[in-house]
C-alpha cells in the first residue's frame, strides 16, 4: 500500500483529510503547545492513538443463527493500540518492535493511513511511501508496466517525471523480461521488487516498511536494505517493522518496543533489541 501527503495529513475517528498550509499552525500548537515555533517539527506524531477491532466467532450462517436462537455472544472486541503516544523527527530512523499481536503493525498501518483510529490523533507532515503488503495497491489486471505508472502516480509523479525514472525502477526491481506480464502471474518476490523500486525512487520524505523485506531472495534484500540506509543518509524519515533484530539495531538508531498495544519502551534501538530477547 502506498500514500502519500504534501501537508500534514490527519487521521481522527474514521475521517483523513489534508490540512491546508494556512490551518497547519493552528493545528501543531494544538497537538504540541509546548513547542517552540523554531523547533523542528516531526515528521510524525501520534498522539493517544487507540484502535480496536472486532472479533467474530462464527463460521457460517448456521452457527450464527444458532448463536443468536441460543443469545450467546458472537463477537468480541480485542483493543490492538491502547493511547499510544510518539513523535518522530525529520531523519529519524525508528524500529517498530513487538511479538505477535503486539500492534506494532497496526501502528504502522494507522500512520500510512491505511487503517483510521478509533481515537486518538495520527498525523504525517510530508510525502509517505509504505511497503505496507506485498502486491497492495497493484492492479492485477494491469501489466507490471502500467502498475508502475499507476503506484508511481498515486505518489504524486507526474507522467514525464516518471518516464525519466522509468528504466532505473526496472533495473532495480530485476524483472525486466516480465515488466509486460500482467502482474496477477507475479509471484510475491516479484511484487515485492517491483513495489519496493517504485517507492524508493519516488522524493518521499517518509518510508514504511513492514515485514515485506523477508520475502525477497538474500541478494535483493541486502540491496534493498542498502538502498534504505541511503535514503536514511539524505535525511529521509524510515519506520520499520521486522522480527529480524539483527537488521533493525544495525538499521535504526531508535527502537519503540510494544507490549498488548502499549508502549513499554522508547529509546535507542540496541536496549530496545535487548529488552525483547530477556
Amino acid at each position: 500500500m502506498i500514500c502519500f501527503s504534501t501537508d500534514w495529513s490527519h487521521s481522527a475517528s474514521r475521517s483523513r483529510f489534508l490540512l491546508s498550509a494556512n490551518s497547519y499552525s493552528d493545528v501543531w500548537r494544538a497537538v504540541l503547545p509546548r513547542i517552540s515555533d523554531t523547533a523542528v517539527k516531526p515528521r510524525i506524531i501520534v498522539e493517544n492513538a487507540r484502535k480496536t477491532f472486532k472479533l467474530r466467532h462464527t463460521h457460517s450462517l448456521k452457527e450464527t443463527f444458532i448463536a443468536l436462537i441460543r443469545k450467546k455472544t458472537t463477537t468480541s472486541t480485542f483493543d490492538a493500540l491502547h493511547d499510544v503516544t510518539l513523535s518522530i523527527s525529520p531523519g529519524e530512523s525508528v524500529a517498530l518492535l513487538g511479538l505477535n499481536g503486539s500492534g506494532k503493525s497496526t501502528l504502522l498501518k494507522l500512520i500510512s493511513g491505511v487503517l483510521q483510529p478509533d481515537g486518538g490523533k495520527v498525523l504525517t507532515r510530508g510525502r509517505v511511501a509504505g511497503l505496507i503488503e506485498v502486491g497492495a495497491g497493484f492492479h492485477p489486471d494491469l501489466s507490471g508496466r502500467e502498475n508502475v505508472y499507476l503506484n508511481a502516480a498515486i505518489l504524486g509523479m507526474g507522467k514525464d517525471e516518471i518516464d525519466a525514472r522509468f528504466d532505473d525502477i526496472v533495473e532495480f526491481s530485476e524483472i525486466s523480461e516480465f515488466i509486460d506480464t500482467e502482474v496477477k502471474h507475479y509471484s510475491s518476490g516479484m511484487f515485492l521488487r517491483l513495489a519496493f523500486s517504485v517507492a524508493i525512487h519516488t522524493e518521499v520524505d517518509i518510508l514504511l516498511v513492514d515485514e515485506v523485506l523477508s520475502v525477497g531472495d538474500e541478494p535483493f534484500q541486502r540491496k534493498c536494505l542498502a538502498r534504505i540506509r541511503e535514503l536514511h543518509d539524505q535525511g529521509k524519515t524510515l519506520v520499520v517493522v521486522s522480527h529480524d533484530l539483527n537488521m533493525v539495531s544495525d538499521l535504526c538508531e531508535r527502537g519503540v518496543l510494544l507490549n498488548k498495544g502499549r508502549v513499554v519502551f522508547d529509546g535507542d534501538s540496541h536496549s530496545a533489541v535487548e529488552l525483547m530477547r530477556r
